[in-house]
């Protein structure tokens, strides 16, 4: 057979999340894509955009990591949205200004400020230093939801106890920036119209600023997982949902056959002719390939009901010795809070808080638990410096676990390419940058499976095989 003649495939993704959705999207997209010859079946254990993926922030960065796809993954984004009326259907946009504020509420005078600014600069440091080192970072996304409006906690004194300044433990803080993003701020001054953050108690500004380099958007990341989803859909893919794979067959070393329960149906099923399997699980990749060492780790966030300027926030909040949240017996936290916020589309805000790993990752997506006193946690402390969010109405509190490849001594980029079984594809471990680098992702996996290597962006540097995968 001419070997420039394209030849039948069944493609399995395994994952319905934004990174299995953007795969079948360009998978469908790709010149060499033939729908009498190319049969395309996404399986997900629940539903579409159930973890990770449909809670998430939605930010994009051009100083988001890993560099090697993320200029790639940002002008795509741009080009779905031009294609695909983004603006109207996922909320995609450019965001003014990605800032850091920090706030300190121990005390005004003087002395005192100097010397907690002092404080705030060597401990972020320090932390962002441990954060390199360290093999458990954080997270920041969500899965289980729980729509009741909470009353919104008040931050007061506990009624017959003074704790110590130091009581609680260290707010472990999302891996959102790494070094080089960090010394893309800049000292600025605070804008007029973020007006959405109390202007009075804010002793640093800084911002993204340098040009090229920091542009930021953002998108709405269920409806944007759910809208790849759909036009993949709408091109010939079959989406099974509901369906928990178990099994990839192997056989003289290449892929063969899928299998997987159908938790409708109660029963066992097995796809047969498969030519590629694209494991796309999120923190669920390692459950069906170990080696990929590509696990999950929980972290809550919020959504209030508020219709402000779009701006994403990067706290670093002093608290004050002696106080705690409402909600709360003890203090939880020590002298430091760093909760992300972010301005969405629709009149929402977005917010996110520290890494839990007390709680492992459940079986499917729909499982995933909320603890609903972590959600209070950022409402109360989000409440210190905005007025406004403090009396906005909490839409939803929401958990799920990020996607981190991990490796002995460190946390490692993502995996995106081929295995040392034929037609066994990795795409995950994205860890706080799955929505920002999906589009680059779903790109690379097409032209790997059409093409044999990819032709939009070198990405040696994410080959799975280099760990023995």
């Amino acid at each position: 057979m001419d070997r420039r003649m394209p030849r039948p495939r069944h493609v399995v993704i395994i994952g319905g999340g934004i990174i299995g959705a953007t795969t079948a999207y360009y998978l469908t997209r790709h010149p060499s894509f033939n729908p009498s010859i190319h049969h395309i079946t996404l399986l997900e254990a629940s539903s579409i955009a159930a973890a990770a993926s449909g809670k998430a922030g939605g930010l994009l960065g051009l100083w988001a990591y890993p560099m090697c796809m993320v200029p790639l993954s940002y002008r795509l984004h741009a080009e779905l949205a031009v294609e695909h009326d983004g603006a109207l259907r996922w909320g995609y946009r450019r965001l003014k200004e990605c800032c850091q504020i920090a706030v300190n509420l121990k005390g005004k005078s003087s002395k005192g400020r100097a010397k907690s600014k002092r404080a705030r600069s060597m401990a972020s440091k320090a932390r962002r230093a441990k954060q390199q080192e360290s093999t458990t970072a954080p997270a920041r996304l969500l899965n289980g939801i729980s729509a009741s409006l909470p009353d919104i906690p008040q931050l007061q004194p506990p009624p017959n106890e003074a704790p110590a300044q130091d009581e609680g433990k260290d707010w472990q803080k999302l891996p959102k920036q790494d070094e080089t993003a960090a010394t893309l701020m800049r000292q600025s001054m605070l804008p007029a119209d973020l007006d959405w953050i109390d202007s009075e108690l804010v002793e640093e500004y800084a911002e993204m600023g340098v040009e090229g380099f920091t542009e930021t958007a953002q998108v709405h990341p269920y409806q944007f997982t759910t809208s790849m989803a759909a036009l993949a859909q709408s091109a010939g893919v079959d989406i099974r949902l509901n369906a928990k794979v178990t099994k990839i067959g192997v056989a003289r070393g290449s892929v063969k056959t899928v299998e997987f329960f159908d938790r409708v149906a109660l029963s066992n099923r097995t796809i047969l002719g498969v030519t590629d399997v694209v494991v796309a699980a999120g923190p669920w990749t390692a459950r069906l390939l170990p080696q990929t060492k590509v696990e999950g780790l929980r972290a809550h966030s919020v959504v209030f009901e508020a219709d402000v300027t779009p701006y994403a926030v990067f706290t670093n909040i002093s608290l004050p010795a002696n106080w705690r949240p409402s909600h709360r017996q003890r203090r939880v936290h020590g002298d430091h809070v760093d909760p992300e916020i972010y301005a969405r589309p629709g009149g929402e805000v977005y917010a996110c808080g520290e890494c839990d790993p007390t709680v492992p990752l459940p079986e499917t997506a729909d499982l995933v638990e909320v603890d609903e006193a972590q959600c209070d946690d950022m409402v109360a402390y989000i409440g210190t410096v905005s007025t406004t969010l403090k009396a906005a109405p909490v839409l939803a509190k929401q958990a799920c676990y990020m996607p981190r490849h991990n490796r002995p001594g460190k946390e490692s980029a993502p995996l995106v390419g081929g295995t040392a079984v034929e037609g066994l594809w990795v795409a995950a471990g994205h860890t706080c940058w799955g929505v920002q680098n999906a589009p680059a992702t779903g790109k690379l996996i097409s032209e790997f499976i059409f093409e044999g290597a990819a032709k939009s962006a070198d990405v040696a540097e994410l080959d799975p095989r280099q760990f023995g995968i």
